[in-house]
């Protein structure tokens, strides 16, 4: 099994006449948490889309679990992700949105899902619509999202946003889990308590370059 599940060589980024990612080469080994830290501005999600496939870089290449992004496959096989705000149809359920979803590539049952909601601290039986709940049960519902089907990365963009300390406590522990299952997570996050407690290794993101912290 390769241990590298994300490579990064020589990536740019360019939009019309600004380079927002500068050369940026980096590895990022299966099973660990990596944070990559930064001020607004400074790369991070335009890196993490790129990675996603989102956004195709202006040079370089990236690697994920030994395919390269826009050449072997368009987008990572298994990948779970949040990036900017979870997007949602907001007329019906969380578990309806999940279920339509999941529906794309059949292979999480409903009871998995159901599952999945419950772990994050969601009813999975509430007819409550999306677009009334606050910003906290939204976020949740993103990570169930994200989660659902036990993907071998997690990509998350700043994943305890809105939530109270009860709830990051909640996520914390779930992505720990993630992890012990041999995941890799990339993540994000202006807390230093979360970088602290799930980072293994950190990477700083400095107008489009990056530097590993530790």
């Amino acid at each position: 099994m390769n241990e590298i599940m994300v490579k990064i060589e020589n990536l740019r980024k360019t939009f019309r006449e600004e380079e927002v990612l500068k050369g940026i080469n980096c590895e990022f080994q299966r099973g660990k948490t990596y944070a990559v830290i930064g001020n607004n501005g400074s790369g991070k999600s335009v890196l993490f889309k790129c990675i996603c496939g989102f956004l195709t870089p202006t040079e370089g290449k990236i690697t994920v679990d030994g395919k390269q992004i826009g050449k072997d496959v368009d987008f990572p096989e298994s990948i779970g992700l949040i990036i900017e705000h979870p997007g949602f149809i907001p007329q019906i359920s969380g578990f309806k949105n999940l279920r339509l979803l999941a529906g794309i590539r059949r292979c999480v049952t409903d009871e998995q899902i159901k599952e999945v909601i419950r772990k994050v601290g969601l009813d999975p039986s509430s007819k409550k619509a999306v677009a009334k709940y606050s910003m906290g049960m939204k976020q949740r519902l993103g990570i169930a999202q994200a989660i659902m089907e036990d993907p071998d990365l997690l990509i998350l963009d700043e994943p305890f946003n809105g939530l109270d300390k009860k709830g990051v406590e909640e996520i914390r522990s779930l992505l720990m889990e993630r992890k012990e299952k041999g995941k890799t997570i990339l993540l994000t996050s202006h807390n230093s308590e979360d970088i602290t407690l799930l980072a293994d290794h950190v990477w700083e993101m400095d107008a489009g370059r990056m530097t590993k912290v530790r």
